[in-house]
């Protein structure tokens, strides 16, 4: 008898598509033969972690025989204390996908919905997915407007809740478009939402946004028990190699999550890193004026080779071609230029590229204009 394990596995996950990374350098001249070849694909910091950081995990590698703390005890209560909460309202995550990871385990089921909007995150459909809930897409804005082409629509996002809507994913700025809401779209939207609907505000990008334009959302935790917020130390900080994020919501819900998180789900080098990050304000404002600079420059690139892009205050900006743009993303593989081809997400004839270090962006543009 021959027994499909596929069909064996949960409904949701027999149908789920597993999460495509950005293709890795390695793997790359491993296939082609090339060599000195460049990443803009991962959305990743390209100026490395805070030498506090550093020299945190180096303090602690003689320790990595034991257990990491499973609660996380100085990194919580320093996070507490960044945002002006109490610890209790704080979750650890395995970067801040774990943490949208344990929030569908917890409060979705196959009788319930999750809306997101169009071009949202690839995590989200995974997530809702593989628990065996409906996934509702809100229209997102649409390509020719002219504030925020292919940003969130909050009118579309509350029309698309139902009965059976248990959560609603907002990702500020959005992965892939770099769109964003301003802070009263954000706050008439979740002041819209049912109170037994989880809001999930993804706040990946949120460091890379102007001074002006960034928003103290932890401060809505009181006005909004069911919120959860969701931060990561993989892009502004540079640790995405360790894995490491949080959650902020009411204690209720952190309670709630924090029964469902694997214990140890943090590791003891990622822990120490995180800490001693969070310490390193100067580092932080210095990596967000380079992915300011760097980003000016290509904006400036593009507008002169008279190319169409979304605006972005994330770390990394989305290309439109106004053609099929896998060819071109081919094209720039050849000669080693990484970039995300977004076809994935519904975006056929757009590139989404990080924003690296200027000699990178430079060799983005050269080569790009070569191809074109």
């Amino acid at each position: 008898m021959t027994i499909s394990y596929i069909e064996l596995a949960t409904t949701g996950v027999q149908h789920l598509q597993p999460y495509l990374p950005g293709k890795p350098v390695d793997e790359l001249e491993r296939e082609l033969g090339i060599s000195n070849s460049i990443k803009l694909a991962s959305n990743e910091n390209p100026f490395g972690p805070s030498p506090l950081a550093i020299e945190a995990m180096q303090r602690n590698l003689d320790g990595i025989n034991f257990y990491p703390d499973g609660d996380g005890y100085q990194l919580s209560r320093k996070i507490a204390e960044l945002h002006g909460i109490d610890a209790s309202c704080v979750t650890l995550g395995n970067g801040s996908n774990d943490v949208l990871e344990l929030v569908t385990r917890a409060y979705l089921t196959p009788s319930h919905s999750a809306v997101f909007s169009e071009y949202s995150f690839a995590v989200y459909p995974i997530v809702v997915q593989a628990v065996g809930a409906r996934a509702k897409i809100a229209r997102a804005l649409p390509e020719d407007d002219t504030v925020m082409p292919l940003g969130h629509d909050a009118e579309a996002m509350l029309a698309a809740i139902d009965d059976d809507t248990r959560m609603v994913f907002i990702a500020n700025p959005n992965n892939p478009t770099g769109t964003w809401m301003d802070k009263d779209t954000i706050h008439g939207l979740i002041s819209s939402i049912r109170d037994d609907i989880i809001v999930v505000l993804d706040l990946a990008y949120h460091e890379y946004m102007d001074d002006d334009e960034r928003i103290d959302t932890a401060q809505w935790l009181s006005d909004f028990p069911n919120l959860l917020i969701t931060c990561t130390f993989s892009k502004i900080h540079a640790l995405a190699g360790l894995r490491i994020g949080y959650g902020l919501s009411g204690p209720q819900i952190a309670d709630v999550l924090n029964r469902v998180r694997q214990p140890f789900n943090t590791n003891l080098l990622a822990q120490a890193a995180a800490l001693a990050a969070l310490e390193d304000e100067d580092y932080v404002k210095r990596s967000a004026e380079l992915n300011r600079e760097g980003m000016h420059y290509i904006q400036q690139q593009l507008d002169a080779a008279s190319l169409r892009y979304l605006p972005s205050r994330g770390n990394f900006i989305t290309i439109h071609f106004e053609r099929e743009a896998m060819p071109l993303y081919e094209a720039l593989l050849q000669r080693g230029v990484i970039v995300r081809p977004v076809a994935n997400y519904g975006l056929p004839e757009y590139l989404r590229v990080s924003i690296g270090t200027q000699e990178q962006n430079v060799r983005f543009i050269d080569t790009l204009n070569e191809i074109l």
